[in-house]
């Protein structure tokens, strides 16, 4: 069993990497995870490479992202939310798998990734709207072939429980790995 994690916190102690944490504690197999704010990863530059090749012109740590993908199991994405959205980093991360949308829509491709499991966790101590950030985080994951995706685990009142500390996140944590450690 594979996983890749995609962590789009800036913290590197905080309330989103807690829960990545716990996650990998209890994840069958091995795992990988993209930090957004640490990676050598560039943001999608429209140079339209994709649209008749597969992979991407940039030459960067995502090169060996994009291998994980193909060959894993299940994928997560877990960020903070800011601004009701997934953070600006993540964002720079996601724009990357443009390649996968492109061999379906523009190069006409059979989809080669095999299908895998997801999850979204979200964090925030904000108004704990999260209809967007999921959103945008389950088009992310269904262009990299996630067929089925576990329902949202979020801990939103940040500001005053670590999401460590938040009962509902870490018992949603904990289903999020029984989830993805289930053979299909």
């Amino acid at each position: 069993m594979k996983t890749l994690i995609f962590n789009g916190s800036p913290r590197v102690a905080g309330d989103t990497v807690s829960l990545i944490n716990r996650l990998t504690e209890l994840l069958d197999g091995e795992y990988k995870v993209v930090d957004a704010y640490r990676s050598n990863i560039s943001p999608c530059l429209d140079c339209r490479y994709c649209w008749k090749n597969p992979g991407c012109a940039i030459k960067d740590e995502m090169q060996d992202v994009y291998r994980y993908i193909e060959d894993c199991d299940n994928i997560v994405i877990a960020s903070p939310i800011y601004f009701s959205e997934l953070t600006g980093k993540m964002l720079d991360v996601g724009s990357r798998l443009q390649t996968y949308f492109c061999g379906r829509f523009f190069r006409k491709e059979a989809v080669s990734i095999k299908p895998k499991k997801g999850a979204v966790i979200l964090v925030g101590g904000g108004d704990g709207r999260i209809e967007k950030p999921y959103e945008t985080a389950c088009t992310l994951l269904h262009h990299v072939n996630c067929r089925n995706i576990h329902e949202v685990v979020c801990s939103f009142n940040t500001n005053v429980v670590p999401a460590i500390e938040d009962e509902e996140a870490v018992e949603g944590i904990e289903r999020i790995a029984k989830f993805l450690n289930a053979e299909e």
